[in-house]
């Protein structure tokens, strides 16, 4: 039963962390890091997956080694919140909108 619930917990946060690659702000990383967390507690078939997967797995390997999130990630991350934040200047939303 239990492993049940793991794995659809493990899944819904795949398919968030999934979404956060195309949505700006979407926090990616720790959903691919609780969905590793629950595939390990459900199935190591999938926890293998995730892990070795050529786009998920590295900051999921990364955060294992190191305990933090690498260099090059957060680079992207804050590349894109500024990307997105002067395109939302360059559209004139209002400032409300911009300090949110």
């Amino acid at each position: 039963m239990f492993r049940i619930l793991w794995t659809i917990g493990g899944g819904l946060a795949l398919a968030v962390g999934i979404d956060g690659l195309v949505l700006p702000m979407g926090p990616t990383t720790p959903l691919l890091l609780l969905a590793a967390f629950c595939f390990a507690r459900s199935s190591p078939r999938l926890e293998m997956w995730l892990v070795e997967h050529p786009r998920f797995g590295p900051p999921i390997r990364d955060w294992r080694a190191e305990g933090a999130i690498s260099l090059r990630a957060k680079t992207m991350a804050l590349v894109g919140v500024a990307a997105t934040f002067l395109f939302s200047g360059f559209l004139q939303l209002p400032g409300g909108v911009l300090a949110v």
